[in-house]
């Protein structure tokens, strides 16, 4: 993730800890404990065109009991993971939901929620904050008609809009998550000025993966010069935020990419603060600290993957082996690959000047595309001067 409130204009966020608090110390940023994305469930109430787990209204026989979930909680909390974000399909289908997310807040996890909001009534909104829930993630794509063709049924976003609602009148903290595609990046400008009117406190931009049904979409993958009007569109309406009394938390997701092109941006209007900026990216090191390293998932039957949109790539299961063990051990030789990634990039990432910054795009994607998940990531949008030329060239 890239803070853009917090890069662009300067602005201090409730994430800035969590993503930049080391920057500068001794910590090394892959020595962060990972954030869980347990995707709890594969069932789900909408059909979202978008789908990486390819979720439907079907129970999966082989979907992790209650007993075996809490002992993945409980071996996650005493790893001291950075957060555990329940994930689905909906895991608001899951029966045992409340009873599980309370038990990870009682073993001290940051718990968060990723939710597509059509289930969350007035009386769902208020066992949530009773919880201790840190934040719920909404996930909109549009505005009407827009988001409920994305999500594949009629009356979605109004249904959303609601859940939305009913949370912020509990005091629960929440945010919008929005993927980016031809097919919506359009309606830019109606988020950003729903953002406003609802004032939420958090949007996420996520960059299209080709995983499970977005893979059949990949063709509806902005354009290079759409990614970067989109960017340029997130960035402008992002200061106007910034501006307000409480200013919106906006970041940008899976193209790592995104902050080498907010650097060359900031470096033509503020050298100095530019500079400060890339020894934050710098140390965040970009993809090259996110899935296999402080990015992990566990699927709905226990598998490990490197993260969630990879769920053709399984690690090991936490019915044999406890999680903490496979994750701290890394001898899977794509964990070991993931962790040391910079050395075996090819293409256009293998002799990017931005390596260290942007630390090789988003590998899942590239093996998506090219069927090798060291090839060049197809969604930089950056172009050929600007990652070869020696005045740009960043070293550790």
């Amino acid at each position: 993730m890239l803070d853009i409130t917090k890069l662009w204009c300067g602005v201090e966020t409730p994430s800035v800890k969590l993503r930049y608090g080391s920057a500068g110390g001794k910590e090394a940023a892959g020595a962060r404990r990972p954030i869980v994305v347990w995707s709890s469930t594969k069932r789900c109430n909408l059909k979202c065109v978008h789908c990486y787990t390819d979720s439907t209204g079907e129970l999966d026989s082989g979907e992790l009991t209650t007993a075996q979930a809490k002992a993945l909680i409980e071996d996650v909390a005493a790893m001291g993971v950075s957060a555990l974000l329940f994930s689905g399909g909906e895991p608001l289908t899951r029966g045992d939901f409340f009873e599980l997310a309370s038990f990870a807040s009682s073993k001290g996890i940051r718990v968060t929620l990723s939710t597509n909001g059509t289930l969350i009534n007035q009386e769902t909104a208020k066992k949530i904050k009773s919880l201790g829930v840190t934040y719920v993630g909404i996930s909109f794509d549009g505005i009407g008609a827009v988001n409920d063709r994305f999500r594949g049924v009629p009356g979605a976003f109004e249904s959303a809009l609601k859940g939305l609602r009913n949370l912020k009148a509990v005091g629960q903290k929440t945010g919008l998550r929005f993927t980016l595609t031809r097919h919506n990046a359009e309606n830019l400008e109606k988020i950003f000025d729903f953002i406003e009117s609802e004032e939420i406190p958090r949007a996420c931009f996520y960059h299209l993966v080709y995983s499970g049904r977005g893979g059949a979409i990949a063709k509806d993958d902005l354009s290079h010069a759409e990614s970067r009007l989109a960017m340029d569109t997130i960035m402008r309406r992002t200061e106007k935020l910034a501006k307000k009394e409480r200013p919106t938390e906006i970041l940008t997701v899976d193209n790592p990419c995104d902050g080498v092109y907010l650097y060359l941006k900031l470096l033509k209007r503020d050298p100095e603060r530019a500079r400060a900026v890339l020894e934050v990216l710098k140390w965040n090191g970009g993809g090259a600290n996110g899935s296999g390293v402080t990015l992990s998932n566990i699927d709905w039957k226990g598998n490990i993957h490197p993260d969630q949109f990879w769920q053709d790539l399984t690690i090991a299961n936490i019915r044999n082996t406890p999680f903490s063990k496979v994750w701290t051990e890394g001898k899977h030789p794509a964990l070991a690959g993931l962790r040391n990634r910079l050395p075996l990039l090819k293409g256009r990432c293998g002799y990017c000047a931005w390596a260290y910054v942007c630390g090789g795009g988003f590998r899942v994607r590239a093996l998506r595309a090219t069927g090798d998940m060291w090839e060049a990531d197809p969604a930089c949008y950056l172009t050929d001067e600007e990652i070869t030329a020696m005045e740009n060239r960043c070293q550790r």
